[in-house]
């Protein structure tokens, strides 16, 4: 008989007008990696968010079995003191904090008077250690890069004697090595016995590293599979999660790229903004093309974000120069607003952060970047607006009732969708894709290349920015690959390969 520590039986949560899980039942042994898998909007995080206490008992109906006990859990608090600890996507870590500050926030350590820090750094150190983070531990979280952070909320973990790990898309903003790494952490705990339960969309990175994986498809399990062989087959699971066959993850596409250079960049140089003896843009030069899909790869800290955000406006960065010019007219952009009016987007990677306005309707944040194309004599048309938003909610096929329907309320794939209709209204010529399909699933990421796909038949200039490199090579032209703020190879995506675009970066110059 199986040693559970985990057992959900018929958990269904409402929210209004939704049905956000529907009977769903869940079993994890101990000691098990189990991987939760399934569209945005499927009920995944939900579930997590139910068993961890973020939403409290009463507010659901259903069965929680933890160690052979009902629980109860009104609170993050009572399932974290049972050994719950839950790591959501957007890393909960204050920046302008030390790493042993974040560590033991609101689980202070302390002394006759007041907090003791000898024993907070040393604690933190020693928990550090156990994911492998050398840092000093009176470090800024804001000094150190995103990878590590995920290390530090690991780490954070262990300290409330963690016994059940929780992951929510863990590895969408880290790089292919750091991904690795942390996978391998994951089957290092393993074998000291702690039990976690890891949700993602990077099927491969599912394959590699759980022992079971359950399908969650419109807030209803489909099926559990065994991979303790590590033999699953992918296309199961993305059949389990989008209802359908997914022969082909990219869609095909007729390269019918125009002579014309859609935007075209020469001698880009640029500086941290508050380190500002630091270059993290070094004389970079490239163009795309009308009709044209090019690629941008490298690892993590490579300076593609910042060269992409200079150059929309100067958005980031200091002593920014070089040339410009967007179909083929010399230009200088000298705020994000001229960037706009120019024909130029950006669809930041940090759609929640920086790119749409979460507390506002799909209707208010599809036409924001372009108000005065809904306004008459200054006062916003609602009926113009909302009739724009519901043209792109029907073109993108964004699955929300209404676009009444706050964006905070969406799923990550529905976000997406609303960030690009937001950019699509604007009509921008060219168009900067940063990570765009970060953090969604198969299902969601297929319709977005498809719309992107549509976007350069109708002429328009595509530069995506991503860690993944099959997609670059699935739905790219060409591809650039940057390290260290430098530019150190162009190819043909055609003849392009994982193994050549890695070798480009570790033997240039700065590797």
């Amino acid at each position: 008989m199986a040693d559970n520590i985990l057992v959900m039986k018929n958990i269904t949560k409402e929210f209004p007008g939704v049905k956000a899980l529907d009977n769903v039942n869940l079993e994890v042994e101990r000691g098990e990696i189990h991987a939760l898998v399934g569209e945005n909007g499927a009920g995944k995080s939900t579930l997590m968010n139910v068993l961890s206490g973020i939403y409290p008992y009463g507010t659901y109906t259903g069965d929680i079995i933890y160690e052979g006990q009902e629980c109860r859990f009104k609170t993050l608090r009572d399932s974290e003191e049972r050994g719950i600890v839950i790591i959501h996507q957007e890393l909960a870590l204050i920046p302008e904090l030390s790493i042993g500050e974040n560590m033991f926030l609101g689980n202070e350590r302390k002394g006759k008077f007041g907090i003791d820090w000898d024993r907070t750094y040393h604690e933190a150190e020693q928990h550090m250690n156990q994911v492998g983070l050398k840092d000093d531990a009176t470090t800024l979280i804001k000094d150190i890069g995103t990878g590590k952070q995920q290390l530090v909320e690991i780490a954070k973990a262990l300290s409330k004697n963690v016994k059940l790990l929780i992951l929510d898309e863990p590895t969408s903003s880290l790089n292919e090595e750091d991904s690795r790494m942390l996978l391998n952490l994951l089957l290092d705990f393993k074998k000291q016995g702690l039990t976690s339960i890891i949700i993602s969309h990077k099927i491969n990175e599912i394959a590699y590293v759980a022992d079971k994986i359950t399908v969650v498809r419109d807030g209803a399990t489909i099926e559990t599979i065994d991979n303790t062989d590590r033999k699953v087959d992918e296309d199961r699971i993305i059949r389990g999660m989008v209802g359908r066959e997914l022969s082909d993850r990219y869609p095909a596409r007729e390269h019918k790229i125009s002579p014309e250079i859609g935007m075209e960049v020469k001698n880009w140089t640029v500086y941290h903004p508050v380190y500002i003896e630091k270059k993290v843009v070094d004389n970079v030069s490239f163009n795309v093309h009308k009709g044209e899909i090019v690629g941008f790869s490298g690892l993590q800290g490579a300076g593609r974000t910042e060269l992409a955000m200079s150059i929309f406006g100067g958005s980031y960065g200091t002593n920014i120069s070089g040339e410009l010019s967007i179909g083929g007219k010399p230009i200088k952009l000298k705020s994000e607003r001229a960037a706009i009016e120019a024909g130029l987007a950006y669809v930041t990677e940090d759609r929640k952060g920086n790119g749409l306005v979460l507390e506002e309707s799909i209707a208010q944040n599809t036409t924001l970047a372009r108000l005065e194309k809904v306004c008459s004599h200054g006062i916003i048309d609602v009926d113009k607006e909302n009739a724009a938003a519901e043209e792109f909610r029907e073109k993108l096929n964004t699955k929300t009732p209404s676009v009444q329907q706050l964006v905070g309320n969406l799923s990550g794939g529905n976000q997406q969708k609303v960030l690009l209709a937001k950019w699509m209204f604007a009509d921008a010529d060219v168009l900067v894709l940063d990570e765009p399909t970060r953090g969604i699933d198969v299902g969601a990421k297929y319709e977005i290349y498809c719309i992107m796909n549509d976007m350069v038949a109708q002429g328009k200039s595509v530069i995506m920015i991503s860690s993944e490199m099959p997609e670059l090579l699935g739905m790219c032209d060409r591809i650039y690959v940057m390290n260290e703020g430098c530019m150190v190879a162009e190819m043909a995506a055609a003849d392009a390969t994982q193994e050549k675009i890695m070798a480009a970066i570790l033997k240039s110059d700065k590797a």
